[in-house]
């Protein structure tokens, strides 16, 4: 009886969520109470503490939550980067509500969960939002962390030196992303009402001088954002939040909106194979409590369809003649290349997000000859997984695993700058060859 009392009172108190702002120690209450009611479909954990040693809580949820699984991608959601953006911080409380409850209930979201390891961080900025006393719809100093830095500014930056000084939050979100295999990501944000994506800087290799910044994997990054705007109750009408900004659909290339260095997304993309996009969720950035449900009824349905692009595009594992993975083998689709090449896991796993469409997926395990291989890519998004794709090196053995590839923290786009500068003709060169050729002749 005992037992069964305190069952039913964890329950309850993990039932138990309002529509209401959730102080630190509230929102810790709730996730414990979450883990503690759902042991075995959850996984607690700190991934490190912010200036002033609050604790960074991740709720891991998934038929695995406590370990990766081969096969199986890996999602998070991160809000509150900004502490005075406060939305996202109550919405996935409430995901994580709806996902547990739903669990064993709703056939999809029991299949979502059975097939992918969702990561949810609530807030990375606990600091900025305990310093945020008054609630206010525009800027507050609660946006920053207590050393007074923003958190959207201090990641490395892969078109510019970064001379912020990296953060403890920063540190052990870079730590975390290193040490799972992100497939995709979004981070929650407020005072707009539009889905960004990557690049959030630029250079005239990627298209700056357009207005626009973009990545190799465009076409993918436009797919997630409208996936996002199109599912939520009126961001794909793009009207914005007054007449001075509209987003078309209900979506922007972040360059396209306004420049960014040090930012998450990119950050992301760049260093750590994940796509992630910016969710602009609200006008205000920290609206009153009495609208939160509306919010939650807005967003909810959009929040359940992203997650599921995690299965889009392909994925395998890439091993040697006698079946051992091989980590750090490039695996990348043919004609876009990342400037960081993608690489294997230490399980020799990859996870490529490619719209359904033909591609050819070329496997390189350094020092031996390139594998490619034509794939036909379905929309798997509604099984639950991406197509499967595996590669066998015949000619490699397991002393490849003592190979460590890394990817410098480098303005790695100025390389390529500098590179394309080194063989573009001059208009002084192009003058003094005309002049030659006329002499000559």
């Amino acid at each position: 009886d005992v037992v069964g009392i305190l069952i039913f009172c964890l329950v309850s108190v993990a039932a138990a969520l309002d529509f209401k702002y959730h102080r630190t120690e509230e929102l810790e209450q709730y996730l414990k109470g979450v883990h503690a009611a759902y042991p075995s479909l959850t996984y607690l954990h700190s991934i490190g503490r912010s200036v002033e040693g609050r604790d960074l809580w991740v709720l891991v949820l998934g038929k695995f939550p406590t370990h990766h699984k081969i096969g199986i991608p890996e999602f998070k959601y991160v809000a509150n980067m900004h502490g005075d953006e406060t939305v996202g911080r109550e919405l996935l409380l409430h995901l994580i509500d709806f996902l547990v409850n739903s669990y064993g209930r709703d056939p999809v979201i029991t299949r979502l969960l059975n097939n992918t390891r969702i990561h949810i961080m609530p807030t990375m900025n606990p600091d900025g939002f305990e310093a945020t006393k008054v609630p206010d719809c525009y800027y507050t100093r609660g946006r920053y962390n207590k050393n007074g830095k923003d958190l959207n500014r201090n990641f490395p930056d892969a078109f510019e030196n970064n001379s912020a000084n990296i953060q403890p939050e920063t540190r052990a979100v870079m730590d975390w992303i290193k040490n799972e295999t992100f497939v995709l990501s979004a981070n929650l944000h407020g005072g707009a009402l539009v889905a960004s994506y990557t690049f959030d800087n630029g250079n005239p290799v990627t298209g700056s001088l357009e207005g626009y910044s973009r990545s190799p994997d465009d076409d993918v990054f436009i797919h997630l954002a409208k996936t996002y705007s199109s599912n939520h109750a009126s961001m794909y009408k793009g009207t914005g939040c007054d007449y001075r900004q509209t987003f078309p659909e209900g979506i922007t290339n972040g360059y396209s909106w306004y420049q960014l260095e040090g930012g998450m997304q990119d950050y992301n993309y760049v260093w750590g194979q994940c796509f992630e996009i910016t969710l602009e969720l609200s006008c205000c950035k920290y609206p009153p409590a009495d609208q939160l449900e509306k919010f939650w009824r807005d967003n909810k349905v959009a929040l359940i369809e992203y997650i599921k692009q995690v299965h889009l595009g392909v994925k395998g594992q890439v091993t040697d003649k006698n079946g051992n993975p091989i980590p750090n083998a490039i695996v990348e689709a043919e004609g876009r290349p990342h400037v960081c090449p993608y690489r294997t896991n230490d399980e020799g796993e990859y996870f490529l997000l490619l719209l359904p469409g033909t591609y050819v997926i070329n496997a390189t395990v350094p020092g031996f000859r390139s594998m490619l291989k034509t794939v036909e890519i379905p929309d798997n998004t509604g099984n639950f997984s991406a197509l499967k794709q595996d590669f066998s090196f015949p000619e490699v053995s397991d002393r490849i695993r003592s190979r460590v590839a890394s990817c410098p923290k480098t303005p790695l786009y100025q390389e390529l700058t500098r590179a394309s500068a080194a063989v573009k003709p001059t208009v002084h060169i192009l003058v003094l060859l005309s002049v030659m050729l006329v002499i000559f002749k």
